[in-house]
C-alpha cells in the first residue's frame, strides 16, 4: 500500500505542477485542482480496489484450475495404468493358454507318432 500511496502523492504533485506551469494558475485555482484530484483519487481508489479483487479472483481460479488439472491428471494416470495392467494380464493369460495348447498339441503329436510307429511295426 505504501507504493500506491506514494504513487497517489506523486500523481497529485505532478498534476498540480503541470497545471500550474502550463496555465499559470493562481493559488486558489490550484486548490481547486487538488480537490478535483482528490475526487479523482477516490475514483482511482475504486478502480484499484477492482483490480485487487479481480487479481485475487484470477489467482484463486488459477489455483483451482491447477488443483483440478492435477487431480484429473492423477486420475487419468491411474486409469491408464489400470488399463495397461488389465491388458498385460489378458495377454499373459493368452500366453498361458497358448503354452497349454502347445503342450497338448505336442503330447498329441507324440502319441500320433507312437501310434504310427505301432501301426508301421504291425504291418511289417
Amino acid at each position: 500500500m505504501d507504493e500506491i500511496e506514494t504513487s497517489r502523492k506523486r500523481i497529485r504533485q505532478t498534476m498540480f505542477e503541470e497545471e500550474e506551469n502550463e496555465n499559470g494558475l493562481a493559488m486558489e485555482e490550484a486548490e481547486t485542482v487538488v480537490q478535483g484530484s482528490e475526487e479523482m483519487e477516490s475514483l482511482i481508489n475504486g478502480v484499484l480496489e477492482k483490480i485487487e479483487r479481480f487479481t485475487q479472483q484470477v489467482s484463486e481460479m488459477l489455483e483451482a484450475g491447477k488443483t483440478l488439472f492435477k487431480d484429473l491428471s492423477n486420475e487419468f494416470e491411474e486409469r491408464i495404468i489400470g488399463i495397461h495392467k488389465e491388458q498385460i494380464e489378458k495377454w499373459q493369460e493368452e500366453i498361458k493358454e497358448l503354452r497349454s495348447l502347445d503342450a497338448m498339441n505336442e503330447e498329441a503329436n507324440t502319441r500320433l507318432q507312437m501310434t504310427r510307429s505301432l501301426f508301421h511295426n504291425v504291418r511289417i
